[in-house]
């Protein structure tokens, strides 16, 4: 169990740096510039239907941002989110602080998919986002440069998440969570973002689909 909420937390993370990068180059960068540095950073396909950045405040928003599996994962959708907003405290950006004042965060569904042999598309773009890369940098190189202090409240908002068994499709199973505008505050450590991921787990009943094909929350 502890794994999964590890990627998951993982993957908040990176839509967050994502987010960032969208700020620090704001004046320079198109929307389909964006989709393909994430594309280029990820191996997936990505749609983003509208995103916008404070001119003079650190806020972003992105609308509809889609990520889409790679061939290999069978070309399922993998992200779906309506909503992703984020304030951040400009005093501590410019001390390379990532003090996030507010996260407004609206997933709709996430799959995770196995493929035949064996693997996670989980795994897959965790590994890719954070290996090394060119001078041009990315997501996990922004984390890097920034030291995260802490979301003062969050607002998320779950629908639904899938597992896929491309080798075996009796393990393919749904799971609707139907968490709505939930408010946390002051999450700043693993233990808080944890407490978070163990209540929408409990939520679902203890059957969020795991990576390996079988329910890992008992135990695990």
């Amino acid at each position: 169990m502890k794994r999964i909420f590890k990627w998951l937390l993982r993957l908040v993370l990176v839509l967050v740096a994502l987010a960032v990068l969208l700020f620090v180059f704001k004046d320079s960068i198109l929307r389909a510039v964006v989709e393909q540095r994430i594309r280029s950073r990820t191996g997936m396909d990505v749609k983003i239907g509208k995103f916008s950045s404070g001119v003079f405040s650190p806020v972003v928003t992105l609308e509809n941002l889609k990520l889409y599996n790679t061939a290999e994962f069978g070309g399922t959708p993998f992200l779906d989110v309506p909503e992703l907003h984020l304030e951040f405290d400009p005093a501590a950006l410019a001390r390379h602080k990532l003090h996030v004042t507010l996260m407004r965060l609206n997933l709709a569904e996430l799959d995770v998919v196995r493929n035949e042999a064996g693997q996670t598309n989980m795994a897959g773009i965790l590994n890719r986002i954070q290996a090394p890369t060119s001078k041009e940098g990315g997501p996990s190189k922004l984390l890097k440069d920034f030291e995260f202090t802490g979301i003062d409240v969050l607002n998320l908002t779950v629908g639904k998440a899938r597992y896929i068994d491309l080798k075996e499709a009796r393990n393919n199973r749904e799971v609707r969570v139907n968490l709505q505008n939930q408010i946390f505050r002051n999450v700043k450590s693993d233990a808080d973002a944890y407490g978070i991921l163990f209540m929408i787990w409990l939520r679902s009943g203890g059957n969020l689909p795991l990576p390996g094909g079988r329910n890992e929350g008992h135990g695990g």
